[in-house]
């Protein structure tokens, strides 16, 4: 909750800032980027630090350099600061945000981890809804610096709460050294792709930084791939590599909030500039998908535990292309829809992800959904910008090209369909996901266990 509240009440922040310090357009989008950037890359080692050292290790090291971060941007003369410390503030993000994942999988069973994983899913849906509506509170009556200040006492608590937390011992990944090159190469391959990403949406496709940006991580990351099959301590250990649960949850994540992110930044042009609706009346279209966020997570957890991960995952995909199909009216409808199936697909995709970690590796899963979930959006609205949405123009064109654009967009959310079909079924071989019949990787982790009810 607090990195959803932060990212989304920074929405509200960059006007009053860049008025402040006399930024440039491009350097408030950089307040973004760069933290962005550090989040993405960082996200997958910090998974893998936690399974060495503790995850609550990691929890507290980052939520306390979290909230230092952001009191340091509070206090930033200059937005050249605000950038550097925004970039500290995504490393110390990627610290704590595998680490309540991998927490959630030591202190729930399996076959338990559906509820839990509903409740993180609704918090972070509320979190996002109430950083635009309190960021504006706040900035109106204490300025932009003062949203910041806000994260300090929170993180403060959450540190609190973390010491305090006793979770059951868990098998640890061996605490050899990790070396340098892999995860050198992991942060720099994720990084060239986002900073690509982020430049294809301005620039376009073919420009000669977006291609050089796409060679790079392209290079990086066959490199790291190689590196990882050769060497002798793999970042990402053989059991994740080859989990298919994991290369599906992964998939489905990466397509659907691709998908999704890049409607609703269709959407908000299609709305605001081409229906001249004013940004509350905006709000307000919005507001049935965060209330079918919060109020689904539940339901899904649910779902999940009764049909499957493969029949959630599936159900949950077609609401979300139904959903993007349907914004181009720009009813509430529509976004009750998109939010319900995203709810259904994040429910599951993290449930399995993380019920499928062998031990001593729920850190690394985290960090890898973590990863596909910061990829996901930069993929997607970078895909709504080449396809033309929010470009100026006379209304009738701009309505076909936005309705063109989530045509496009609803057709990479649908390929997430391939990736839920690939997730375990109710009754399947990976069923331990939901019900608890396996530990960790099942045959590879150790032998089948079947609980016994009653």
């Amino acid at each position: 909750m607090l990195v959803a509240l932060d990212g989304t009440v920074l929405i509200v922040v960059q006007p009053a800032l860049r008025q402040d310090l006399g930024a440039s357009a491009a350097q408030v989008q950089w307040t973004s980027t760069a933290y962005l950037l550090t989040v993405a890359a960082f996200l997958v080692i910090a998974g893998r630090l936690g399974d060495r050292y503790g995850h609550v290790r990691l929890l507290l090291t980052g939520v306390l350099g979290f909230a230092a971060a952001s009191a340091g941007i509070a206090l930033a003369p200059g937005v050249g600061w605000v950038i550097a410390l925004r970039a500290v503030q995504g490393l110390f993000g990627a610290l704590l945000q595998p680490a309540t994942l991998a927490l959630l999988r030591l202190t729930h069973p399996p076959d338990r981890l559906g509820t839990p994983v509903a409740i993180r899913t609704g918090a972070i849906g509320l979190a996002a809804a109430a950083g635009p509506l309190l960021g504006g509170l706040v900035v109106g009556q204490s300025g932009w610096r003062a949203v910041f200040l806000m994260n300090v006492p929170v993180a403060v608590v959450i540190a609190g709460a973390a010491a305090a937390l006793r979770v059951p011992a868990a098998p640890r990944a061996p605490r050899t050294p990790m070396g340098v090159a892999g995860p050198a190469l992991l942060a720099l391959s994720v990084a060239a792709a986002v900073h690509a990403l982020a430049g294809a949406a301005e620039d376009g496709w073919t420009a000669p930084g977006t291609l050089l940006g796409f060679g790079a991580a392209a290079g990086l990351g066959a490199l790291f791939v190689r590196r990882e099959r050769l060497g002798a301590r793999p970042l990402v250990p053989p059991a994740v590599a080859r989990s298919r649960p994991v290369a599906a949850s992964m998939a489905l994540l990466l397509a659907v909030s691709a998908g999704m992110f890049g409607a609703l930044f269709t959407a908000t042009f299609l709305l605001q500039d081409v229906r001249g609706l004013d940004p509350l009346e905006t709000g307000l279209r919005v507001l049935p998908m965060t209330a079918l966020m919060v109020a689904g997570a539940p339901v899904a957890g649910l779902a999940l535990r009764r049909l499957g991960p493969r029949r959630t995952a599936l159900a949950g995909t077609v609401l979300v292309v139904a959903g993007i199909a349907g914004l181009g009216s720009g009813g509430p409808v529509a976004f009750g829809v998109l939010g319900a199936g995203f709810t259904a697909v994040m429910v599951t995709a993290t449930a399995s992800v993380v019920g499928d970690a062998p031990p001593g590796c729920a850190g690394v899963v985290g960090g890898l959904k973590q990863t596909a979930m910061n990829v996901g959006p930069a993929l997607g609205i970078a895909v709504a910008a080449g396809a033309g949405a929010g470009a100026a123009g006379p209304v009738a064109a701009a309505t076909h090209a936005a309705g063109r654009t989530l045509v496009v967009l609803g057709a990479l959310a649908a390929t997430g369909l391939v990736a839920a079909a690939l997730l375990p079924g109710r009754d399947g071989p990976a069923a331990g996901v939901v019900r608890g019949e396996r530990p960790g990787m099942g045959d590879r982790a150790g032998p089948r266990v079947r609980r016994v009810r009653g």
